[in-house]
């Protein structure tokens, strides 16, 4: 039956026979009591139906699958390297010869723990010759500061005994003369105390010298000295062949290097979300940002060097790996969205097409001129679509589903939807 049926059927119902109007007055109230409640009722019910069967105007869109959909676009794509911020040849602070070399590569070190170790017999004399020469000059100190102790002592008492004449003048001139001396010998020989501790200080640096640390924790990407080479702090200099002993990277401190067409350095800015693809692992899409626009151009290339961050590191991911860098458009969250794989089934839909119902996420789909509800799984976010789980690509659901649509809703779509 057809709305428009089901209104003219109530329609005659609500007509009164005129030859009501014979009947007596009391048969009139009556009658006339009877015809409006039943009027009223009828009229609920009608308009009910009414409502019921009007068809709710919306738009529709179709789902994609996430292998097909569009994700945030790049505007500009450039290849560089993967480079380390935090990257040490580490060497000797003094010329020498190996005689400890303590690690390997690949082997992940600490900040100052010990890398190598010079032979160290002549830091280690020139030390042992310091401390002597340190302990001498206490001890002559201790041996001057006794001669002082007793100059005064004699030195007081011919002071008290010269004014009773019982010492000449010129023995008290000596013993006055002998304690200024001692007391300037004893500030001297402090000042040679003080003198030989820097000197073992001295000879302490050149043997801890000998020992050679890690400057900052990291992996030891090359080991270019071996066990009883010389090595030297200067590079190519004299009979020294070797100027470094190790390679650290500090692998924390992984980024890329990208070379960017002069002509295009206007789509860059800092902080631009973007996303790294290694030449090693084609499929894998790492997320990372702009961290600098470096001022300066090369003028051979005709090239900005560009700095990106990885948002997250991974084992994966080693210095100079070849990378190709996509800049993209949008918002954070979009290129997280775009570089982060999707599970299996996944499909794009609008954004505005997943909606809350009974504190489950559902979209509507459309089955001719009527909506069903689905409940869906949803996930992440990328410009303007919604990823979800639960409806297959090409189906096709309502945008924006108003408050009143429910499951089984008659629905007009719109010919103009996007």
């Amino acid at each position: 039956m057809t709305p428009d049926s089901d209104k003219r059927q109530l329609l005659q119902q609500l007509r009164i026979d005129r030859s009501q109007r014979e009947e007596t007055s009391g048969g009139h109230r009556k009658g006339w009591l009877a015809a409006g409640i039943a009027a009223a009722v009828i009229a609920g019910a009608a308009a009910l139906l009414l409502v019921r069967n009007s068809a709710i105007e919306v738009s529709e869109a179709t789902a994609v699958a996430a292998s097909a959909a569009s994700a945030p676009a790049a505007i500009l794509q450039a290849t560089g390297y993967v480079t380390a911020e935090r990257e040490a040849t580490v060497s000797s602070e003094i010329p020498g010869e190996l005689s400890r070399v303590s690690v390997q590569e690949g082997e992940y070190v600490r900040r100052g723990q010990v890398l190598a170790q010079l032979e160290d017999a002549t830091q280690r004399a020139a030390l042992e010759q310091a401390d002597a020469q340190l302990a001498a000059a206490r001890a002559q100190l201790r041996q001057y500061q006794v001669q002082l102790a007793q100059a005064e002592r004699n030195f007081g008492r011919d002071q008290a005994l010269i004014g009773q004449h019982l010492v000449s003048e010129q023995d008290f001139e000596t013993a006055r003369t002998q304690a200024a001396t001692l007391a300037a010998q004893v500030k001297t020989q402090r000042r040679q105390v003080q003198l030989a501790q820097a000197g073992v200080q001295a000879a302490q640096v050149q043997e801890d010298y000998t020992i050679v640390r890690a400057p900052f924790s990291g992996v030891v990407v090359d080991k270019a000295a071996q066990l009883g080479e010389m090595i030297s702090p200067i590079f190519g200099g004299g009979g020294f062949d070797a100027a470094g002993i190790a390679t650290i990277v500090d692998m924390r401190s992984l980024e890329v290097d990208v070379d960017v067409n002069e002509a295009y350095i206007h789509r860059v800015r800092a902080g631009q979300q973007a996303v790294a693809v290694l030449d090693a692992y084609p499929d894998w899409k790492i997320p990372g940002h702009v961290i600098a626009i470096v001022p300066t151009a090369n003028k051979s290339k005709a090239t900005v060097k560009v700095r990106v961050a990885f948002d997250r590191l991974d084992p994966r991911i080693l210095p100079d790996m070849g990378v190709r860098v996509s800049f993209l458009r949008g918002a954070a969250k979009q290129a997280a969205a775009a570089a982060r794989p999707l599970p299996a089934g996944t499909v794009w839909v609008p954004a505005s097409a997943v909606v809350q119902r009974g504190g489950r996420a559902v979209v509507f789909v459309v089955h001719g001129d009527i909506a069903r509800e689905q409940s869906v799984t949803p996930g992440a976010s990328a410009g303007g679509l919604r990823a979800v789980q639960g409806i297959a690509g090409g189906t096709a659901v309502v945008q924006s589903p108003p408050g009143r649509l429910g499951d089984g809703g008659r629905i007009v779509v719109k010919s103009d939807q996007g």
